[in-house]
């Protein structure tokens, strides 16, 4: 193989791992790459809930695999994913307001504007829910400086 080639394909090697670090730090998944916890994002929608979604009904959006409580849900999401999937990657609604990547509670939600955000609790929504459109303004401004930075550079203390 020639000095060109290997180049070539260390080259798209790079490329292709920092493509997937992107996606892994701007979407909160857990285990499997499974988002929200394996909540139904649709159901928040249609039902005013968090349902879990079950394994046999699936959909993959920005590299995070989100379940459905049904196949009407799934499709729904697929139809027009962008309008589901929780804000700021499913990260903490305010915990993004304040600079911080936080892991979720599926059960503390709200939807506002056809958005859905979550928190990290049902303690931190109540301080979410002070301001609504302030902290939405903050956190929309700060998750385009935080959204591609990892968990741990995120979080970190200066």
């Amino acid at each position: 193989m020639t000095f060109s080639k290997t180049l070539k394909l260390a080259t798209a090697a790079g490329a292709l791992l920092l493509s997937s670090m992107s996606f892994a730090a701007s979407v909160n998944i857990g285990t499997n790459d499974v988002a929200i916890h394996g909540y139904d994002p649709v159901a928040y929608f249609t039902k005013d809930k968090a349902v879990e979604g079950s394994a046999k009904y699936t959909a993959t959006h920005d590299g995070a695999i989100y379940r459905f409580a049904s196949a009407k849900n799934r499709d729904l999401f697929n139809a027009d994913a962008d309008r589901y999937a929780p804000q700021f990657g499913g990260y903490c609604a305010m915990g993004v307001a304040l600079n911080k990547k936080l892991d979720v509670d599926p059960q503390a939600f709200y939807i506002q504007e056809g958005k859905l955000y979550l928190n990290l609790n049902k303690d931190v929504q109540k301080k979410w829910l002070t301001d609504v459109p302030g902290h939405v303004k903050s956190a929309d401004r700060i998750w385009a400086g935080i959204e591609d930075l990892s968990v741990a550079v995120t979080n970190a203390e200066d």
